[in-house]
């Protein structure tokens, strides 16, 4: 005989479990309605087989195969080497066969030339630290002032203040922060201090640098005759920004390291999604007010100088050691009222 499947709860008087009894203290036992019977072999450990079983199997690994890019790579890069060296050793040793003063003045060369290339190398190298140093303190004052981590700000204040202390425009801002140093501060308004003493000039100098870049752009463009012109000069002016604002927080890039800096600006670019003007500003520039201002190459010269001023404070946010806390950070609709002024100023001209 089969019993029907039936629900029950495991704290009902009439769920019994083997080995148990009915209560001492009832007078009757209660009417049974079911019986849980133990299954020992519940307890067993399961085997490998019915493990592997029970678990969804992983991905397997996916093979790269061997790295032929980069041996290419390496071993082009060993061959010119050599290459170049058995061909300045042989230019050396005709010199020397030759005339001896000209062995020892090509020998001269390329020692100069070796230790140009040495200072070059050094130079990029310490210039992509100090990058990534900056980088790495902005990321850091984010996390500090987003958890008020009271020790990481003091530590971060720390590393600011070592990062310019040979800059003399912020020596009365550092002898300020040093007053505090005993004080008890949250995180959160230590960093804020910091950026007070510390950055409120360099702030007001970078936009200043911002402002007169787009104005630039938008006067050249506004009266270059090919839109090759344009493109080439707005290339050079947002690179010409973009090391003058690193160098103005202690970035001080090089070849590589404005290589590395464009790459990191474009990438906030990419990520903020102000690689193109949004509509509402071209709208405001070309619909509303700004058209019937001025003529139509000098509001392709305003797009211009936005377009370089947007680069640009991307830049300052990746350039600035330390986030916006205290202060608004300056946006694009501020460039662009000083960019209306300039164009209006330019046609009245």
């Amino acid at each position: 005989m089969t019993r029907k499947p039936a629900a029950f709860r495991l704290d009902d008087p009439g769920v019994m479990l083997d080995g148990d009894t009915a209560p001492k203290k009832a007078k009757t036992a209660p009417k049974e309605r079911a019986r849980v019977t133990h299954d020992a072999t519940l307890d067993e450990p399961l085997s490998p087989d019915e493990t592997n079983t029970a678990l969804v199997p992983a991905p397997p690994p996916v093979k790269s195969g061997f790295p032929w890019g980069k041996t290419l790579a390496a071993a082009l890069s060993a061959f010119v080497s050599i290459s170049f060296g058995l061909w300045a050793t042989q230019i050396v040793e005709d010199l020397f066969a030759r005339a001896e003063w000209l062995g020892w003045l090509a020998s001269g060369l390329l020692g100069v030339a070796v230790l140009a290339l040495v200072a070059f190398v050094l130079k990029e190298t310490f210039g992509i630290l100090r990058l990534s140093r900056i980088t790495d303190l902005r990321e850091t004052a984010d996390r500090a002032a987003a958890a008020d981590d009271m020790a990481a700000a003091k530590r971060i204040v720390a590393r600011v203040t070592s990062l310019y202390a040979s800059d003399a425009t912020t020596a009365q801002g550092r002898a300020a922060l040093a007053e505090h140093d005993g004080e008890i501060i949250d995180g959160r308004d230590r960093l804020k201090l910091a950026e007070r003493h510390l950055l409120n000039l360099k702030d007001a100098e970078a936009r200043a640098l911002v402002t007169g870049a787009a104005k630039r752009v938008a006067g050249v463009t506004a009266i270059s005759p090919r839109a090759a012109v344009d493109i080439v000069y707005v290339l050079f002016e947002s690179v010409r920004l973009i090391r003058r604002l690193a160098t103005l927080y202690g970035g001080r890039p090089s070849g590589l390291g404005t290589v590395r800096l464009a790459r990191m600006v474009i990438g906030h670019l990419a990520l903020t999604g102000g690689v193109a003007m949004t509509d509402s500003i071209v709208q405001q520039l070309v619909g509303h007010g700004l058209a019937a201002k001025l003529s139509a190459r000098l509001g392709e010269g305003v797009v211009n100088g936005l377009m370089t001023a947007r680069i640009g404070l991307a830049a300052l946010s990746v350039v600035r050691p330390l986030p916006y806390l205290s202060g608004r950070p300056p946006a694009l609709s501020d460039i662009m009222s000083e960019l209306t002024k300039f164009g209006s100023a330019a046609k009245k001209e």
